[in-house]
C-alpha cells in the first residue's frame, strides 16, 4: 500500500511590517531588538528599512512604511497616515541641533545669508524658523552639511546627530543652540523625532506595535553595551565614549515613555509652528495607547 505523505503543519499568517528608520547611533540603539531579531515578534515579519531622515519625512507624506520613524514637523503633513507611538520619542532635553559656521556669527547674522538645513520637512529646520525668523535656506544631506559649512558653500549650517558633538573639533563655531534657545523660550523640552504607525493597520497590531518598540528600547538600555556595539556603526566615526555620549542623549527616559509632558511639548511646537505659519492648519498629536 503506498505510504500516506505527512501533511505539513498549517502556516500562521504573518503580518509584514516595514520598519525605517535613520541610519544615526540613537535610532539604530532603540530599534536595535526590534529590527536584529532580539524580540520575539508573534504575528509579524519585520522588514529593516534604513533611510536619512528627510527621505522617511517623505515617505512618511506618502504613508508607504508601516511603521517608521519621522520628524515631528512633518507630523503634520502625515498625521493622516500615522499615529505616533509613545515610546521611541528623540527629544533634545534643554539641547537640540546646532547651528554652525566658520565664524563667529551671532542670530542677527543669519539673517539673508544660506544656510544649510537637514531637510525641509525637519524639526530641526522648523525651529530655526521659530528661531530666526524667515532665512534664506538651503536642503542638504544631513551629512554633508557640517562640509558645506567649512569649505564655505554656506555661511552656516544646522547639525543634527553626530554633527553636534564633532563641530567644534573641525574649527566651525556654535552660533546657536536650537533646543536650548526652545527650552529658555518655553521651558520645554524639544520633540525632535517621534516614532509612528501607520493607521490602517488593525488596532490591536497597532498596540502590539507600540508594546514591540517600547519592549525594543528597553532591551537596549538593559544590553547598553551589546546595543551600542552595533549602533557605532552608524556613528560615521564617532569613537565609543562619543557615540555613548550621543546615544545618552537622544535615548533617556523621554524615550522609554514620552508621557503627559512629552506629549504637552510636543502639542506646544506643533502650535507654535501655526502661530509662525510654518505649518498650514492646526495639527494635534495623537498617539496609540496600549
Amino acid at each position: 500500500m503506498p505510504s500516506i505523505p505527512a501533511q505539513a503543519a498549517p502556516s500562521i499568517a504573518t503580518q509584514v511590517i516595514r520598519v525605517g528608520h535613520s541610519p544615526d547611533p540613537d535610532d539604530a540603539f532603540m530599534f536595535y531588538a526590534l529590527t536584529q531579531g532580539k524580540l520575539p515578534l508573534p504575528g509579524f515579519q519585520v522588514e529593516h528599512v534604513l533611510n536619512d531622515i528627510e527621505t522617511l519625512n517623505q515617505r512618511a507624506v506618502r504613508g508607504e512604511l508601516e511603521v517608521t520613524a519621522f520628524s515631528l514637523h512633518a507630523y503634520a503633513y502625515c498625521a493622516a497616515h500615522y499615529r505616533i507611538l509613545p515610546s521611541g520619542t528623540s527629544m533634545g532635553d534643554g539641547y537640540g541641533p546646532v547651528v554652525v559656521a566658520a565664524r563667529p556669527m551671532g542670530l542677527e547674522d543669519l539673517r539673508g545669508v544660506p544656510i544649510a538645513v537637514p531637510g525641509r520637512l525637519t524639526t530641526a529646520a522648523l525651529v530655526l524658523r521659530l528661531c530666526a525668523g524667515p532665512v534664506q535656506t538651503v536642503i542638504l544631506p544631513f551629512d554633508q552639511i557640517l562640509e558645506a559649512v567649512r569649505r564655505g558653500r554656506v555661511a552656516a549650517g544646522v547639525l543634527i546627530h553626530e554633527g553636534q558633538l564633532t563641530y567644534a573639533g573641525q574649527g566651525l563655531h556654535n552660533v546657536v543652540d536650537l533646543g536650548q534657545w526652545w527650552f529658555q523660550t518655553t521651558g520645554w523640552p524639544l520633540p525632535l523625532g517621534v516614532n509612528g504607525v501607520r493607521r490602517d493597520l488593525p488596532e490591536a497590531q497597532q498596540q502590539a506595535v507600540a508594546r514591540l518598540m517600547r519592549a525594543s528600547v528597553a532591551y537596549a538600555l538593559a544590553h547598553r553595551e551589546e546595543a551600542l556595539t552595533y549602533a557605532q556603526q552608524y556613528g560615521r566615526g564617532l569613537d565609543r565614549p562619543r557615540a555613548d555620549q550621543f546615544v545618552g542623549m537622544y535615548v533617556s527616559h523621554w524615550t522609554q515613555e514620552c508621557g503627559p509632558r512629552g506629549r504637552q511639548a510636543m502639542a506646544a511646537l506643533l502650535e507654535r509652528a501655526l502661530t509662525a505659519g510654518v505649518i498650514p492648519e492646526p495639527c494635534r498629536p495623537e498617539f496609540v495607547d496600549e
